[in-house]
C-alpha cells in the first residue's frame, strides 16, 4: 500500500476495534437490547444483593414509590420523543404537489445520469444493485486507468497504488453488497467500506500534481465521474435508511411502551415492599428493568445513527479522519502547469 492510502474498510478508517464496531453497527438490535436487559437487571440484582441494608431500605423507605413514580413520568416524555420522531420522518414525505413533482424530477435525473455512466439503459432499481454497479465500474476504470502507465512515467508510482487498492476494495464491497436487503445494515454497511471519498481526492491529486499523459488524464476523469456519482448515491440510501430505522425506533418502543407503563403504575399503586420477604430485591430489579426498557430500545437504535452519521458527515473529497500520507496541496499552483 502507498502512503496515498487511507484505511478502505470502516474500521480502519475509525480506528476503533472490531467489537465496539460490531457492537455500534453491525449486531442485530434486538439481541444487543436482550443483552442490555440482562445486564440491567443483574446490575440491579447483585447491587441490591450485596449492598448494606439495601433490602432494608426498600421495605422501610419510600424509595421504590420514587423510582418508579420517576420511571412513569420519564417514560411518558419517552412516549412524546417518539411522536415527535414520527412526526421528524413524515415531515420528509409530506408536501406540496410542486415539492413532490421536484423530488420526482431529481430522483430521475439521478438515475439518467448513472445510467448513462453505467452504459445501460436504465440503473438498476435495487439499491444494493445500484451501488454494486458503481462500484464495480469504479474497479473496471481503475483498472484501466492502471493499464495507461508505464514505468517511468511521472506519477505511475501514485496511479499504481490507486488502482491496485481501489480494485481491491471495489471487490471486496461488490460482494458484500451481491443479495443485501434494504432495510437491514448489510446495504449501508457494505457501502460504509468503500472509502470512496479517500479514492477521490487521491485522483484529483494526482490529476493536477504530476504530468500524465493524455489518455491517463482522460481515463482519471472517468474514474472520477464515478467516484462523484458514488457519493451522493451512498449518501441518499442512508437517508433513507435512516428514516427507515426511526420508523421501526418508533414501532419497537412504542411496543415496549405500554408493558413499562403498566409495571411502573402497579409498582406504585399495588406493590407492598412488606410482603415480599426475602423476594423483594429481584422483584424490584425485574420491574425497573422492565420499566426502563423503552430507554434501552432509544439508546440501541440512536446510538447505530449517530455512529453511522459520525462517520460520514462530510460528502466528497474531504477527509475527516487522521490519516497518513495527507498534505496540503497548492492547487492554484498545480493547475498553473
Amino acid at each position: 500500500m502507498g502512503d496515498d492510502q487511507s484505511g478502505d474498510t470502516l474500521r480502519a478508517r475509525a480506528g476503533e476495534s472490531r467489537t465496539k464496531l460490531w457492537f455500534l453497527l453491525e449486531a442485530d438490535r434486538r439481541l444487543v437490547v436482550a443483552g442490555l436487559v440482562v445486564v440491567t437487571f443483574l446490575a440491579l440484582f447483585v447491587a441490591g444483593t450485596y449492598l448494606p441494608g439495601a433490602e432494608e431500605t426498600l421495605r422501610e423507605s419510600d424509595s421504590v414509590d420514587t423510582l418508579f413514580q420517576g420511571l412513569l413520568t420519564a417514560t411518558i416524555t419517552g412516549v412524546t420523543l417518539v411522536l415527535t420522531l414520527n412526526q421528524l420522518v413524515l415531515s420528509q414525505e409530506l408536501g406540496p404537489l410542486g415539492d413532490q413533482r421536484d423530488r420526482m424530477r431529481g430522483a430521475l435525473d439521478f438515475r439518467e445520469d448513472a445510467a448513462e455512466i453505467l452504459g445501460a439503459p436504465v440503473s438498476p432499481a435495487r439499491p444494493s444493485e445500484f451501488l454494486r454497479s458503481l462500484v464495480e465500474l469504479a474497479g473496471q476504470r481503475a483498472r484501466a486507468l492502471g493499464e495507461t502507465v508505464e514505468d517511468g512515467d511521472d506519477g505511475s508510482d501514485a496511479v499504481r497504488d490507486l488502482t491496485e487498492t481501489l480494485t481491491e476494495n471495489a471487490t471486496q464491497v461488490a460482494d458484500d453488497l451481491h443479495g443485501a436487503q434494504f432495510g437491514e445494515f448489510d446495504v449501508l454497511s457494505a457501502a460504509l467500506d468503500f472509502d470512496y471519498s479517500w479514492k477521490l481526492f487521491t485522483a484529483r491529486r494526482i490529476r493536477n500534481r504530476y504530468d500524465v499523459s493524455e489518455e491517463t488524464r482522460d481515463a482519471l476523469d472517468r474514474l472520477v465521474d464515478t467516484l462523484e456519482l458514488f457519493g451522493p448515491a451512498r449518501e441518499h440510501f442512508k437517508t433513507l435508511y435512516f428514516q427507515w430505522e426511526l420508523i421501526a425506533l418508533s414501532g419497537s418502543i412504542l411496543a415496549v411502551t405500554v408493558p413499562a407503563l403498566l409495571v411502573a403504575a402497579c409498582m406504585i399503586a399495588f406493590f407492598d415492599p412488606t410482603s415480599y420477604p426475602g423476594v423483594l430485591v429481584p422483584v424490584v430489579a425485574l420491574a425497573t428493568t422492565v420499566s426502563v426498557l423503552p430507554f434501552l430500545v432509544l439508546l440501541v437504535y440512536v446510538i447505530r445513527i449517530a455512529t453511522v452519521a459520525k462517520h460520514t458527515l462530510s460528502i466528497g473529497p474531504f477527509i475527516l479522519q487522521e490519516a497518513e500520507g495527507i498534505e496540503e496541496v497548492s492547487w492554484a499552483d498545480d493547475e498553473s502547469r
